[in-house]
């Protein structure tokens, strides 16, 4: 009896282990079908965590290089004014190009790219990138030397400065048309068509605009298919914050290549009598460019190494993740709902599909009222920061250098840490839709209230006799009856375009030095010194240096008030920034998320991103005091503004646009209200319908459970008992 207990038992024991074996060489057979078929399955790189941290890393890097091109383009926009002589509207037409080929390509690709290989869609867009951004600098490398107007510039390599003061009477020079002959300048207009050369900006901005297109819409959506919802905000937040820091760099690369002259290394700098602080001063601005198409030549390069879509949670062979990244990993029925990829439909289906999905899209009122609220917003947002720089280099008299490194160093962290905070903030917060919108709506309210003392920050027009003050009295003129000639410059024939500004003892500017009435020079470049000048004083020798004088006013106190103020605003208003982002994202069907992210990009490229730079740049035009003379005639660039009508025209219309933008929040908050609610009584009605069928599947499971443990403790006893026999 022992021996044949003894003999059950065995046998038992033999069957498991054998069961078991067969168990294992069963798994270690599929795991090496696996193998062979995808050797790269059982790599660490491969698993659904490593894989989705490759592709972060990978997306941030894309978002951190498209961001310091964009940013440096507008960093680059008083320099490109400069060169190739051109007013603020049209430098709004370059600007706005780059949403031009965004528009061209991105409804399809947010689309079918959704459908298709993201991650190599991606890259290929970074190629393009890289190779618009080359193109943009090219026009350094085929374009003539830059020359700037000058009066001392002909007087250099002469031991006999002559005379600025040509005699002869400006109403000659009126009634002829005529200006002086200054040698070096040239008096052909050969070059000239070289100033068109900004086409390939433009150009060059196009196809940036079209390889930046995948990148936002597919990147983020691929992200959130395998994210769980509650991470989704967090990991969203960090991507945009990773695209706020390269902005920073962007300005700070800006404001290097500003100090730099544009020809640096082809001129004696010795013979350039201008500063960076000068109105003609232009930088080597092609530097940049060509530092940014590397960079994002650079970030094209990890996308090519991801898969189409992450393996699920659980699968053979793959890394094991920890729990805090296991939630990343969505089930694989949500994933085929969400993106029907795996299921190779053909193009044509897809394309049929195209518009009963795009209806149904704008069908949700809410996704339109958010659209429309965004695109007014972003009008205001993109105007803004586009003339930001300049408003910085106009109103307070900063040089182009100082205004884009303020820009990199204050104001771009604190949006990025608002960015951040924002995402963090709904993550702790646990916000729900409605939750979101009232906090970005209440940031933008609270950010747009502390925008209305940028009002109360003005400083006084620069001093220019015959163009803010009037050569005798020194008093305020007439802006639209302002005259640079006077009976102290009579004697003297002089141009009344020129923009050649030196700085009179007495503290006021004058447009240049025949104009201030200087008979004599001496020196070169930057340390030439006139005088016997006229218009200075009426007795004594009085004399004027090169450049426009400092003007240490009230707009030294007031600048720092300024900055802190801007600093403040910026931030508050980009904590609502994540959060208004995922009220997109979460206000639509999950199966249209790529579309209605592609639409909204593509609609806000459209009637934002295109036309805000070239109304804003149009209305800055009408507060230009002095234009800039082409050498062939025609206007150039700005010389000087109306810092006045500057500031109310930048001001009222960014702070006008939000006013806007807020009424039209009040029914959106109402149709997102009736939704919500809508959307929680259908969850209602189909939990009762279906608690039936659940409640008996549940009955069934525990009954199993039950049976299943009362066997195996039947079976644990049994073998207890025969042991003991």
């Amino acid at each position: 009896m022992p021996r044949n207990c003894i003999t059950r038992e065995t046998s038992a024991k033999e069957t498991q282990t054998y069961l078991w074996r067969m168990e294992m060489e069963a798994e270690q057979g599929r795991t090496e079908e696996n193998g062979r078929t995808d050797a790269m399955a059982r790599e660490p790189r491969s698993s659904p965590c490593s894989s989705l941290k490759m592709f972060l890393v990978a997306l941030s890097f894309a978002y951190f290089a498209k961001a310091l091109s964009g940013s440096y383009m507008k960093s680059t926009i008083t320099q490109l004014e400069r060169r190739f002589d051109i007013p603020s509207y049209l430098i709004g037409v370059i600007d706005g190009s780059f949403e031009i080929g965004n528009l061209l390509v991105i409804a399809f690709v947010s689309y079918f790219g959704a459908k298709l290989h993201r991650p190599k869609i991606i890259a290929v867009g970074c190629v393009l990138m890289s190779i618009g951004t080359f193109i943009i600098a090219l026009p350094h490398f085929i374009i003539g030397r830059y020359e700037f107007e000058t009066s001392v510039r002909w007087t250099i390599n002469s031991t006999i400065n002559p005379s600025p003061c040509h005699v002869g009477s400006p109403a000659d020079l009126a009634q002829d048309g005529e200006l002086p002959e200054v040698p070096g300048r040239g008096v052909s207009c050969e070059g000239e068509s070289n100033l068109s050369m900004w086409i390939y900006v433009l150009l060059g901005n196009v196809l940036r605009g079209i390889g930046e297109t995948p990148v936002q819409p597919l990147g983020i959506s691929y992200i959130d298919d395998f994210t769980s919802e509650e991470n989704a905000a967090l990991y969203v937040g960090c991507v945009q914050t990773i695209s706020v820091v390269g902005p920073v760099f962007g300005y700070l690369l800006g404001s290097l290549c500003a100090k730099i002259y544009v020809d640096i290394g082809f001129v004696n700098m010795e013979t350039i009598t201008i500063t960076p602080a000068d109105a003609r001063w232009v930088g080597a601005w092609w530097l940049g460019y060509l530092i940014a198409g590397v960079i994002t030549l650079l970030s094209a390069i990890p996308f090519w190494f991801l898969p189409r879509s992450l393996p699920m949670s659980g699968h053979q062979g793959a890394a094991p993740c920890p729990p805090e990244q296991t939630s990343f990993i969505k089930d694989p029925s949500l994933l085929e709902h969400k993106y029907p990829a795996d299921e190779h439909a053909s193009f044509i289906e897809m394309a049929k599909d195209f518009i009963p999905t795009l209806r149904t899209l704008l069908g949700n009122p809410v996704y339109l009222i958010y659209l429309c609220v965004t695109i007014i917003q972003l009008n205001s947002l993109i105007g803004m920061v586009t003339y930001k720089p300049k408003y910085i280099e106009q109103h307070f008299r900063q040089s182009a250098s100082k205004a884009n490194f303020l820009m990199g160093v204050i104001n771009i962290p604190a949006v990025a840490l608002g960015m951040f905070s924002g995402g963090l903030l709904m993550k702790r917060l646990k916000l729900n839709i409605m939750g979101a919108a009232r906090f970005a709506f209440g940031t933008s309210v609270i950010g747009y209230v502390l925008s209305l003392f940028f009002f109360a920050m003005s400083c006084d027009n620069a001093k220019v006799a015959g163009v803010t003050l009037s050569y005798h009295k020194m008093d305020k003129i007439s802006y639209n009856e302002h005259s640079v000639f006077a009976a102290c410059n009579s004697n003297c024939i002089c141009s009344g375009t020129d923009w050649d500004p030196v700085c009179g003892e007495n503290g006021i500017t004058y447009v240049s030095p025949c104009l201030a009435g200087c008979t004599s020079s001496a020196g070169t470049g930057k340390n030439t010194v006139f005088s016997n000048c006229s218009c200075v004083g009426v007795a004594g020798n009085f004399t004027a240096s090169t450049g426009q004088c400092p003007h240490r006013d009230n707009c030294d106190r007031m600048f720092p008030y300024f900055l802190a103020l801007s600093v403040i605003t910026s931030f508050i208003i980009s904590l609502g920034g994540t959060p208004g982002y995922m009220l997109l994202i979460r206000c639509i069907k999950p199966q249209l998320k790529s579309l209605a992210l592609g639409f909204h990009a593509l609609a806000t490229r459209t009637l934002a991103g295109i036309p805000a730079p070239i109304y804003f740049g149009a209305i800055i035009d009408t507060t230009c005091l002095k234009w800039g003379q082409k050498r062939c005639g025609g206007i150039g660039a700005c010389r000087i503004y109306n810092t006045t009508a500057y500031r109310i025209a930048y001001l009222g219309l960014t702070l006008g646009l939000r006013t806007i933008s807020f009424i039209l929040c009040i029914p959106g908050f109402i149709l997102l209200r009736k939704q919500l609610k809508r959307e929680e009584r259908n969850a209602i009605h189909g939990a009762l319908a279906n608690g039936g069928t659940e409640l008996e599947a549940l009955r069934k499971e525990e009954f199993v459970i039950s049976n299943s443990d009362q066997s195996q403790r039947t079976s644990d006893n049994s073998t207890e008992r025969e042991t003991r026999l």
